[in-house]
């Protein structure tokens, strides 16, 4: 199962045309991803989207902020409405408070506009205690070049170390704007395998976003992780 979690939203015809080539390159499932001023106007037209497509797609909250305080009430205002919530990383406080609060799904780039990973192994730690999943963006590969690339995949593979020492979840995106940067599952994964992960690692990649969605389906009802609250009327 390939599952994106965070496929750049627009309007209603957009997204359709990015579903659609997505499900045509091996996509099973993508989120369409909007912050915090767009998110409400998008969901006027998330059914309709749904039933004139062939593969599942969702929405997730991206907050973008550099108010650590502003990050949290959004996060309380949004949670029971998105099925993933994300924080745009690369300024340090926002790392360390996004991987610090339970209540977020995932800091997405957390070496963005940065000289290094953004993540350290006290983040790496915090990111594994409270299940908060690191995202790397496939298009920060695709659209940079010369020095910059290199910048970029010498951070990445920084995260990726990190990953394998401490196991905290890890998730692959693509962050696709438009139909150009939508690629097949094949060359998704061959672009991860090149920079050092392993076909096993770019898999439970896909799993673990898959299981972003589904522990939030079920997140009003969890008294602690992994325990939910069951009503046992009959």
């Amino acid at each position: 199962m390939f599952f994106d979690l965070n496929v750049k939203g627009n309007s209603y015809d957009n997204n359709l045309k990015l579903a659609m080539e997505a499900s045509k390159y091996g996509w099973n499932h993508i989120n369409f991803s909007y912050n915090q001023n767009k998110f409400m106007g998008a969901l006027e037209f998330k059914e309709d989207l749904q039933d004139n497509l062939d593969i599942n797609v969702n929405y997730t909250l991206e907050i973008d902020s550099n108010n650590v305080n502003d990050i949290r009430k959004i996060a309380r205002k949004f949670r029971d409405k998105s099925s993933c919530i994300s924080v745009i990383g690369g300024d340090l406080k926002v790392n360390r408070a996004v991987l610090e609060n339970i209540q977020l799904d995932v800091l997405s780039r957390p070496y963005l506009k940065r000289y290094d990973s953004g993540i350290n192994q006290v983040l790496a730690k915090e990111a594994l205690k409270n299940n908060v999943a690191i995202e790397i963006c496939f298009i920060d590969i695709l659209k940079s070049y010369l020095t910059h690339r290199a910048k970029t995949i010498a951070n990445i593979k920084d995260i990726i170390s990190l990953h394998r020492k401490f196991d905290f979840p890890l998730i692959l995106s693509s962050r696709a704007e438009s139909v150009f940067d939508i690629k097949t599952t094949k060359d998704f994964a061959s672009v991860f395998l090149s920079i050092g992960l392993t076909q096993r690692e770019i898999d439970k990649s896909f799993i673990t976003a898959k299981n972003i969605l589904e522990f939030n389906k079920n997140r009003k009802n969890m008294i602690l992780k992994g325990v939910r609250e069951v009503n046992d009327e009959a």
